[in-house]
């Protein structure tokens, strides 16, 4: 890592999250040469990276979506920018959460719906060249948002595609589906019949272009259809 000038801006305090030893390390490597970049700390776990981002106080937490055995990358990050860590507050020195800075091989949309709505700040894929993940590192810490090329096609596809027009009774269904329950549950909880459950079921899977109750809660995440 490259020492800050007399007098000019603190190094941006960065914890690397990766469940991948040989990764992490490649990371911790690169990041070493950075100019103005600190790396204060390394988990190869969710629970870790909460617990290390509480005591280290990092500006920025770069966190991959998969981790193996534990809470995931995206539940991490919704921890950590939300400041309901199980260890404890994870905040910065100042008193504010860390950005999260998403780092994977993951680049679809249902990843990056997941992780944005989670809270990270931005979203770069492996492939990047080292001195776009430097810059998105900086941009980060100053809370500004930093996207991959093929991550913000896809977001911009992604609010330019028209949402699917539900009526208010598939909502309805499509939000008690997305708690878990079966079509008899759903059928008392709205007062209706279990064959016109099935029906309305039939309609939201055709609009929404899956076959599954899984996929049509995916979607409906994914599209910001449910409550």
């Amino acid at each position: 890592m490259t020492e800050p000038a007399a007098g000019g801006p603190a190094p941006v305090r960065i914890l690397v999250c990766d469940d991948h030893v040989v990764v992490r390390a490649g990371l911790l490597a690169l990041l070493d040469s950075a100019p103005g970049i600190e790396v204060v700390g390394e988990a190869g776990t969710g629970e870790e990276a909460l617990a290390l981002a509480a005591r280290l106080a990092p500006d920025v937490v770069l966190m991959d979506l998969q981790l193996g055995a534990g809470i995931d990358g995206v539940e991490t990050t919704r921890r950590l920018t939300t400041g309901t860590a199980t260890t404890g507050t994870a905040t910065t020195g100042a008193g504010r959460a860390p950005h999260v800075l998403v780092l994977t091989t993951y680049d679809t949309d249902a990843d990056i719906t997941r992780a944005i709505e989670a809270g990270a700040t931005g979203y770069l894929l492996k492939a990047e060249r080292p001195e776009e993940l430097f810059a998105a590192i900086h941009a980060a810490a100053q809370g500004r948002t930093a996207l991959s090329g093929p991550v913000a096609g896809r977001v911009m596809a992604n609010l330019r595609k028209p949402r699917p027009a539900l009526t208010d009774r598939e909502r309805d269904i499509l939000a008690q589906l997305a708690t878990g329950l079966g079509n008899r549950e759903i059928a008392r909880a709205l007062f209706i019949s279990e064959a016109t459950v099935k029906t309305h079921l039939r309609r939201i899977y055709d609009k929404l272009g899956v076959d599954t109750r899984a996929g049509a809660v995916a979607v409906a995440k994914e599209q910001r259809l449910l409550p």
